[in-house]
Formats: C-alpha cells, sequence, structure tokens
C-alpha cells in the first residue's frame, strides 16, 4: 500500500474514477461527497493525503481545508474548476500544497501526488537507514539487503513516525495518536509488538525504550 488518501468530490462519476485508477495504482481511498463528512472523517481517521473539491455541498473546500489546518498537517491538494488567480491564491492561503485545475489527467494527478508524498523527506527517492536498508517511498516499504519486508499498516506508519523524527523522543501519547484513529483503543502491548517487529529488521540498537516516556530511533 502507498498510502491512504481521503477524496472529496461530489460528482459521482468523477469520484469514481479517481479512486479506480489510485487504488490501481496502490493506494487505499475513503470516498466521501460532502465537506462536512470529509471534516468527520480527518477527526477519526489518519490520512497521508487528502484530495478536496472546492465547490461541495455543505462546508466548502477553503473552509473545509482552514478547519483541518487547526489540527492537522496532512498534505492536502485541491481538484476544481475553479481557475482564478483569486481563487488559487485562496486555496494556498487554506493551506493546500497543491492545486489542479479540472479537467486534469488522471496521470498527471498520480505524479503530483507522488511527488507530494515525497516531500515529506525532503523529495528522496528512499530514506536510507544504513547500508543494509532503506525504506523506498514510492513503494512504501522498507528493504533489508534487497529485499522488501512485510510491513502491516501500523508498523509501516510507526516506521515513518520514527524516520521523520530521528533521535527525537517520541511519547506513548504522540505514537498512540499516529496509529491508532478515532474510535480506536490504543494499545500498549500492540506497541511493544510493532517495535518488536521492527527491532527484528532494524536492529534492536536502532530503537531505544525510554522509561515511563516512549521510544527513539537512533540515526
Amino acid at each position: 500500500m502507498k498510502g491512504k488518501i481521503l477524496l472529496l468530490e461530489d460528482d459521482l462519476a468523477l469520484s469514481e474514477t479517481i479512486r479506480e485508477y489510485l487504488e490501481d495504482a496502490g493506494f487505499v481511498v475513503e470516498s466521501v461527497y460532502t465537506g462536512d463528512e470529509a471534516l468527520e472523517r480527518v477527526y477519526e481517521h489518519n490520512y497521508d493525503l487528502l484530495l478536496l473539491d472546492v465547490m461541495v455541498p455543505g462546508i466548502d473546500g477553503f473552509e473545509l481545508l482552514r478547519q483541518i489546518r487547526e489540527r492537522t498537517d496532512t498534505p492536502a491538494i485541491f481538484i476544481t474548476s475553479l481557475d482564478s488567480v483569486e481563487n488559487l491564491e485562496r486555496g494556498f492561503k487554506s493551506g493546500c500544497d497543491d492545486y489542479i485545475r479540472k479537467p486534469f489527467a488522471l496521470k498527471e494527478l498520480l505524479l503530483r501526488i507522488e511527488t507530494l508524498l515525497k516531500r515529506e523527506f525532503g523529495k528522496r527517492e528512499r530514506v536510507v537507514i544504513d547500508d543494509r536498508r532503506y525504506f523506498d517511498l514510492e513503494s512504501q516499504s522498507l528493504y533489508v539487503d534487497g529485499e522488501a519486508v512485510p510491513l502491516n499498516q501500523k508498523e509501516r506508519s510507526l516506521l515513518k513516525l520514527f524516520l521523520k523524527h530521528p533521535n527525537e523522543p517520541l511519547s506513548h501519547e504522540r505514537i498512540h495518536d499516529a496509529l491508532w484513529e478515532y474510535g480506536e483503543r490504543p494499545s500498549d502491548m500492540a506497541l511493544r509488538t510493532y517495535i518488536k517487529k521492527l527491532r527484528k529488521y532494524l536492529g534492536k540498537e536502532r530503537i531505544e525504550s525510554i522509561k515511563r516516556y516512549g521510544y527513539k530511533f537512533i540515526q
């Protein structure tokens, strides 16, 4: 899985077309059709990227993203037929990372998504951990000695959190917020299992336990 995307598009046919294309490219896509529904989903779930139409029922896309930015800095792309410079300016001021005008080629949308997701790690193709291990940003896979190793979604999210914050102590609470969605009950036992799995592939010395606080990834 390359990442989890929330798609807000009230044109049902276009929404389905985008969803199918991105799913074929390896993404998980959740579709919503109103601004209010999108806001609720963002509060309850974690996403790697937001694709937002502007002229939708309920909260419009600009106001929606402004409210989202009070909670999260998840990368966001506006997909809209609004093409004036004023709307472009409003879009970026509301907090978007990119703005694509309709109609657009699906391949262009995919390239913009992949480019934006790479920016989390400074536009690199991969994050090198050491001479035996790296995290590939396009496939969202950990490689050890040239072979991809199996990680579930939460293990992958935990690894990405560590890679974004090397040598930084991360509290249990911060890790819980990144891994568990609204309505899910964080589990310290599960977290220890994920840590054990990552240590197996990264080396035990890479993830340091901080007593009564959390963990630190040593880079």
